[in-house]
């Protein structure tokens, strides 16, 4: 007969075993944790390892991810197909399936990618609110739960209590995160850092709070069930001891980051009565568990009988047909010829796209500023998910996480707003939507000193540089309405790759009518000639605000006989894809001055050895734009001057 600690003993000497033999990992969490998770695998999750990406399966987040062993052995034993054995065996080694942290798109069944503390919870929550949006929209075509094993370390991380205040004012019911109350970090005991009432503080964001025994599979049934029930997002906390059965580490921080060593490892067989070799199952837990991974197929298949085609359909992929819009929308601007602010002109592109695509929009408390919402939409309440618009209120962090729940959803297109200047807040979870190949849309206004008065605390300086460093990121930096209207829409077809829009607090003129073809994308491309006069030997390169300065600049050397070219390079990242050829010809084989308000970051690898970049390296201060500009030299005046030099050098 199959006990309920032989199913869970499972989890745990696959995990031991596995960290054992690549002499890394973390065993102690997957020890201490897996008698909750064999509860909720075999009692309460819904899924069906035979279609891992069925809409309506319940989400498991495992927020704690370096406990990844835990989630690779449940995968494994409720018979994922790529979850095999040897995967298992080849744990945090190269090209292997089951990273040291899971890694989402790599194995069939993991949510999300996890191990920064704090993203998993957060990324949940944006998961809870996609369930709930779409239950709004499809009924009970939608209705599935969202799970979390969250740690210490989650609770700690900042975050994590964005997120979670968040999901209590949205009364996200059908979020639940089981916490695992060990009591034990990194360093030694929590109680070093750590001496919150953490029930206290989420039952004050609005959840149902309760704590139990980790170990007793009746508890960690009922609590579950409870929560289940309830019209409030819960948080369990389940009292484990880390490192469960090891007799002589169990309740110590050596059991979180380190193997248990062989001769542990023996004494732990023999106190939990676990006499296999390793990576062995017996046919009979093995068996057990594999009858627990398909206990749902009769719901799946009800599912897929009473659900239709088109919305099965719909629940897979985000509608992106906004072509025609766009191209409207280009039109009536070359006709108007709109002197405005790149962040005003982003949102008459939305006015335009949002009611053809699956967007769904949101600020950090920064609506009015970021221009982010339109009249097309309604905000999401507590009381009313049917709307397409979120108010993160001031947690950037959270809502770049939340982001990413949304996104992985694979039926919304998320964008949200804040200052460029607060990237530092938010850029943990943007790396985590490159990381994860997803293609949320970042809306990132207040560019660069032009932003004025509110001085060098908002005006971001090396932002760019730093958004350009950052693999898998499309960083758009828009000159004019067309531009903006362009860099939108490859934002939103691009649903592997996030997308940042950097756009302006002051207006900026219309320069699009200075290109040949107006129709086609030449943001496409990363970066095009804009202006070009026969035995051009000067390139002018530059984005966003700073393409007029290029332009004027131009246009005093020409009344000057020096013939010039302009380039607009809107995204470096397209830029870099295009061939080389291609390249080359725009750049030019002569002299070549970039223009940029913000430090010089990767801007050398265009300038050659005969170029220049204008720009700033220093922070900025508080005075209007136009005063700062002039006073930190990136004004036309500036540019002809250093072309003139470099001239003279020749």
């Amino acid at each position: 007969m199959t006990t309920f600690h032989d199913l869970s003993n499972a989890i745990r000497f696959l995990s031991i075993d596995a960290v054992e033999k690549a002499n890394s990992g973390h065993p102690g969490m997957p020890m201490g944790m897996a008698d909750v998770a064999t509860v909720l695998f075999e009692r309460h999750l819904v899924f069906n390892p035979q279609d891992a990406d069925w809409a309506n399966r319940d989400r498991f987040v495992l927020s704690a991810g370096h406990g990844s062993m835990l989630l690779y052995s449940l995968l494994y034993l409720t018979g994922y197909p790529d979850a095999t054995l040897e995967q298992l065996k080849n744990f945090r080694q190269l090209g292997s399936k089951t990273a040291g942290h899971p890694e989402y798109g790599h194995l069939s069944g993991v949510e999300m990618t996890t191990g920064p503390l704090g993203q998993g919870i957060a990324t949940a929550v944006g998961m809870a609110i996609a369930e709930r949006m779409l239950n709004a929209t499809h009924g009970d075509a939608i209705n599935h739960y969202t799970y979390v094993i969250a740690s210490d370390g989650d609770l700690m991380e900042g975050i994590s209590h964005e997120a979670a205040s968040l999901a209590g004012h949205l009364c996200l019911n059908k979020l639940i995160v089981l916490y695992d109350d060990n009591g034990i970090s990194i360093d030694g005991k929590t109680d070093l850092s750590f001496g919150d009432n953490s029930l206290m503080r989420f039952q004050a964001y609005g959840w149902n709070a309760e704590r139990i025994d980790g170990h007793d599979n009746n508890a960690i049934d009922g609590a579950i069930s409870r929560a289940k029930a309830s019209n409030k997002p819960s948080l369990i906390a389940c009292k484990t001891t880390i490192g469960f059965g090891s007799p002589n580490k169990a309740n110590t921080s050596g059991v979180h980051g380190s193997p248990l060593g062989s001769a542990e490892i023996q004494a732990t067989r023999a106190a939990l009565n676990w006499p296999h070799e390793p990576f062995v199952i017996p046919d009979n837990i093995i068996n057990a568990w594999r009858a627990i991974g398909a206990c749902h197929q009769a719901v799946y298949e009800q599912w897929k009988k009473q659900t239709s085609i088109e919305i099965q359909k719909k629940l897979q992929e985000p509608t992106v047909d906004i072509t025609k819009a766009i191209d409207t929308y280009k039109q009536k601007v070359k006709d108007e010829k709109p002197k405005l602010a790149t962040r005003v002109l982003s949102q008459q592109v939305l006015e335009a796209i949002v009611t053809c695509s699956s967007l769904i929009g949101g600020s950090a408390d920064l609506t009015g500023s970021n221009n982010t919402k339109t009249k097309a939409q309604k905000t999401v309440i507590a009381s009313d998910y049917t709307g397409n618009y979120i108010h993160y209120g001031v947690r950037e962090h959270a809502m770049a996480a939340i982001m990413n729940g949304l996104s992985l959803s694979k039926v919304f297109i998320p964008y949200g707003g804040t200052f460029l200047v607060f990237l530092d807040y938010l850029k943990p979870a943007l790396r985590l939507s490159a990381i994860m190949k997803q293609g949320v849309i970042y809306v990132l206004t207040h560019d660069s000193i032009g932003l004025g008065e509110d001085g060098p605390t908002h005006q971001p300086i090396e932002h760019l540089a730093h958004l350009r460093c950052i693999p898998n990121v499309l960083t758009f930096r828009p000159m004019d309405a067309t531009e903006v209207a362009e860099c939108w829409q490859l934002a939103v077809q691009n649903r592997n790759t996030p997308s940042v829009l950097v756009l302006t607090r002051q207006n900026l003129p219309y320069l699009s009518d200075l290109r040949t073809n107006h129709f086609e994308n030449a943001c496409a491309k990363g970066g095009y000639i804009l202006i070009e006069k026969p035995g051009a030997q000067i390139t002018l390169i530059s984005t966003g605000s700073e393409v007029s300065i290029a332009v004027e600049a131009a246009n005093a050397l020409m009344a000057m006989n020096t013939p010039v070219r302009v380039v607009s390079m809107p995204c470096m990242e397209l830029f870099e894809k295009q061939p080389v050829e291609y390249r080359n010809q725009v750049l030019g084989k002569g002299i070549r001055v970039a223009i940029e308000a913000a430090c010089e970051g990767v801007w050398p690898k265009y300038l050659g050895e005969r170029g220049e970049f204008v720009g700033i390296n220093s922070f900025g201060a508080s005075a209007p734009a136009d005063d700062l500009y002039t006073h930190f030299g990136i004004t036309a005046d500036i540019v002809v001057k250093r072309v003139k030099a470099l001239l003279s050098k020749q």
